[in-house]
């Protein structure tokens, strides 16, 4: 029987912008991708999770090999919402290729990488042929751009339950800044979400005696929370920051006081501290404002770090092979499903370059594509050779 040619990146990357898998929705985005990696051995299982007041969320775990060391490409193929389409030269969905640039929603985040995971692994496997001896496998979530309640963390539970373990991983974000081989991200900063609601007694602003008026408070509070850095900064991570994000009131007349006045904030937070330990910090600091309020916080994330090591080599390491640049370990930006994945293998993250992504004309280039399934290719090639 003869074997099957190794993925097409770029076909495979312009099939699944082509399925408009606005999260969490599907719309056959991982069966495209389970249709074009069985052909070549990989074992897939379409997995859906549901909880409370969510959507129920599609997600697909494929596997080549049963034994030996397994190598885990993860990402995601939900993406955000397409926006204006007025401010689009193309249809976001049509996976359209122009002067040498793949433009469509998810391109870059991250529909460009899940295909050179795709292309990188079948390009070794067929290299190593079928002595090969170790695993490959994909985890590829259908919810990371919403609330990544049903994705990553209920699949890694999933793979845990079958007693199949991951040995180490790669994300599949768009770390580059601005060209291939720019960036590894090692670790990201955690992020709280708070609500404080500040009461108070609503009356006439011509009898402030006769009111308690909740914004004078609430004003004073998050002055105080936004007058002293969290810290400077450790050794991997940036300082951590708070920034305010709405004040809300609702009260449309000049002359009233209001009975309740309401802020929404993020902290950035880095390895310094843990969403308890700022908790406990925010709490702390508003209650000496006295009066009555009330704080609402999610963590949607810790912070994480894959200390410098042998991972990040070998992707460096690869990187640098075909692109001469070696690229900076960094911690920059927002939170990734890597903040579960770190909690079974080393993993780091390292895709294509992301200045177009959840813009309009989200694009990448048809030669970074490629340079990036060789540079996958490069890293299983290191990996394998027991240099990982």
């Amino acid at each position: 029987m003869t074997e099957p040619a190794p993925i097409d990146p770029v076909a495979l990357a312009a099939d699944l912008i082509r399925c408009p898998s606005v999260t969490p929705a599907d719309a056959g985005a991982l069966g495209t991708l389970a249709a074009a990696l069985s052909p070549h051995g990989f074992v897939c299982h379409d997995l859906r999770f549901s909880a409370p007041d969510t959507a129920d969320v599609d997600n697909l775990y494929a596997r080549w090999g049963e034994g030996g060391r397994n190598f885990c490409f993860a990402g995601h193929t939900d993406v955000v919402p397409a926006g204006d389409l007025a401010a689009w030269s193309t249809d976001p969905f049509a996976g359209t290729i122009r002067d040498g640039w793949l433009i469509g929603r998810g391109a870059a985040d991250m529909k460009g990488s899940i295909a050179a995971f795709a292309a990188a692994a079948t390009r070794f496997l067929a290299a190593r042929g079928p002595g090969f001896e170790g695993s490959i496998s994909l985890l590829i979530t259908g919810d990371e751009e919403g609330v990544s309640i049903n994705g990553t963390a209920k699949m890694l539970g999933w793979l845990a339950e079958r007693g199949e373990r991951l040995d180490a991983c790669v994300v599949g974000e768009p770390t580059n800044p601005e060209q291939l081989g720019d960036m590894i991200k090692i670790g990201r900063r955690g992020s709280l979400n708070a609500t404080l609601t500040v009461h108070g007694t609503a009356g006439h602003t011509a009898y402030p005696h006769l009111a308690d008026n909740p914004a004078h408070r609430l004003v004073a509070m998050l002055a105080d929370l936004t007058s002293l850095p969290l810290d400077e900064g450790t050794a991997h991570f940036q300082a951590s920051t708070l920034q305010v994000s709405t004040i809300d009131i609702g009260n449309p007349a000049g002359n009233v006081i209001p009975g309740r006045a309401q802020a929404k904030f993020n902290i950035r937070f880095n390895d310094r501290w843990s969403g308890a330990a700022l908790d406990t910090r925010l709490r702390d600091k508003l209650a000496a404002h006295g009066g009555r309020w009330d704080l609402e916080i999610r963590v949607s994330g810790e912070s994480f770090l894959t200390p410098p090591g042998a991972l990040a080599e070998l992707i460096a390491d690869a990187a640098e092979a075909e692109t001469g640049r070696r690229p900076e370990l960094s911690t920059s930006g927002g939170t990734s499903d890597a903040r579960f994945i770190c909690r079974v293998c080393p993993v780091v993250e390292f895709g294509l370059v992301g200045q177009t992504m959840h813009k309009a004309d989200e694009a990448i280039r048809l030669a970074d594509l490629q340079q990036l399934t060789a540079i996958y290719v490069g890293l299983l090639d290191r990996y394998f050779a027991g240099r990982g």
